[in-house]
């Protein structure tokens, strides 16, 4: 499978985050490497939570987005300044946010969290399947 990749710089607020992830989602789907409609849905909501925790909790300083395609495997990460590592979890039934990780962690193959000397990279990783090769059909065999 041909490596892909996209990278940028995101605004910290929520109408950037929104903008980044459906640029992170086009870029994806303008590298035409037979991804299932299913899969490119879910890195999409899980690009969605990873920005939103990034401007949400760290939105005071640099934040990149991106994405890569390489040996069957679709990473989607994000880096912000801050160094607190975010923390998974179910909040009460009541509370509006808090359910990003957990959302991350249920979709995801893989994910998690590196600290960086000028703060973290918040990843998720999901395993390709190559495209679909037609089935072939064999005659009957007779007895």
């Amino acid at each position: 499978m041909e490596a892909h990749q996209i990278h940028f710089p995101v605004h910290g607020t929520a109408a950037a985050a929104s903008s980044a992830r459906r640029r992170l989602a086009i870029g994806i789907r303008d590298w035409d490497a037979s991804l299932d409609q299913e899969l490119l849905e879910t890195a999409e909501l899980v690009a969605a939570e990873l920005l939103a925790n990034a401007v949400r909790h760290a939105g005071h300083g640099p934040i990149s987005a991106g994405a890569r395609l390489y040996d069957e495997r679709l990473l989607i990460e994000v880096t912000d300044a801050s160094s607190q590592a975010p923390q998974a979890g179910l909040p009460d039934g009541e509370e509006e946010g808090g359910r990003g990780l957990f959302i991350v962690a249920a979709l995801a193959d893989r994910h998690g969290i590196d600290l960086l000397p000028s703060g973290k990279r918040c990843w998720a990783e999901f395993k390709v399947s190559g495209p679909e090769q037609p089935s072939r059909c064999l005659p009957p065999q007779r007895s």
